[in-house]
């Protein structure tokens, strides 16, 4: 294993519906800000949004691919099958009001033990949001529509349904050096050492899970966090030496990526491990982040065919 654990997750990306209507919601309703407008790099035709806190630190990001051709997914096997965010202690009344306000039905439950509440998106991708007193504010954006005492904090705990006889939870706890921290029912709970950001996930493990599908309003992928090239290098490295099939390094412009998938080391779910930099202010001036439709240099000379293709987005109305 690397001489560090994995410090904790760097973003979720998710399939939506209308790129609007996805944007409407995070950004409006949601009050998550929109750090990052470029495409998919694999798919320039497809945009590719990102939202976060101030800046979009690791631990805090969300991403979607709209494609509002596509059928809606169901959540199940392969898949994470829930994205939680951490909110204030105390909030959880004036979020049901805001959310009610949206036309957003919620439901109130625990999940160990902290109240939270769960939602769907426009799309149908499950979320929860769970009172949590950790998560730091130091970072919230506090120009957007949600007062910063009751703003979004980071991710929470995904949920990813996990096999009771597969190596996923050793791939966490022996590999990545993440402790167990507690279990509920049939879920357990898995927490990075030190993390302030992103640092928990919620394995659910079972015998059988329900098949998934993968549509609009199901997750992609997960993404965890290497703090620079050289510690992905090495991580690369941990999971070549378990035999775990894992890509070449990627570049995404505001960070590198590996994937890899495996039907026991991690129950079939798409995992990726992303350095921390160089991040969102890469490319543009904090005061503007997201503003505007932002390429790769090899994409720029397709600027006018894809800002022709690609929906045209308002800001989401106060």
């Amino acid at each position: 294993m690397p001489d560090r654990p994995i410090a904790g997750l760097h973003h979720i990306t998710a399939l939506a519906g209308a790129a609007q209507a996805n944007l409407d919601f995070y950004a409006g309703v949601l009050g998550l800000r929109r750090v990052k407008t470029t495409v998919n790099f694999d798919d320039p035709t497809t945009p590719h949004l990102y939202y976060g806190d101030a800046t979009g630190r690791p631990g805090t990001i969300t991403t979607f691919f709209p494609w509002p051709q596509a059928r809606p997914g169901r959540a199940g096997a392969g898949m994470a099958t829930s994205v939680a965010f951490a909110v204030p202690p105390g909030t959880l009344d004036a979020w049901t009001d805001r959310l009610a306000a949206a036309d957003v039905a919620v439901e109130r439950t625990e999940r160990f033990g902290a109240p939270a509440l769960t939602l769907e998106d426009p799309a149908g991708l499950p979320l929860a949001l769970v009172a949590d007193g950790d998560a730091p504010a130091d970072g919230v954006w506090r120009d957007g529509p949600v007062p910063a005492d009751r703003a979004l904090r980071a991710l929470h705990a995904p949920t990813l349904p996990v096999f009771s006889d597969d190596r996923t939870p050793e791939l966490l706890t022996d590999l990545f050096g993440w402790t167990t921290v507690g279990t509920d029912g049939d879920r357990r709970r898995l927490r990075a050492p030190d993390a302030d950001l992103g640092g928990q996930v919620d394995l659910q493990v079972r015998d059988r899970h329900p098949s998934g599908r993968m549509g609009r309003g199901t997750v992609h992928h997960v993404a965890f966090r290497a703090r620079d090239a050289e510690e992905q290098r090495r991580w690369r490295e941990a999971l070549r030496a378990r035999e775990i099939d894992v890509t070449a390094v990627k570049d995404r412009q505001y960070f590198q990526s590996i994937y890899f998938r495996d039907p026991t080391w991690t129950s079939g779910l798409l995992f990726e491990i992303a350095t921390d930099g160089p991040g969102f202010l890469d490319d543009e001036p904090k005061a503007a982040l997201g503003e505007t439709l932002r390429l790769p240099p090899r994409l720029e000379p397709r600027r006018d065919e894809l800002e022709r293709a690609l929906p045209s987005l308002s800001p989401p109305s106060p």
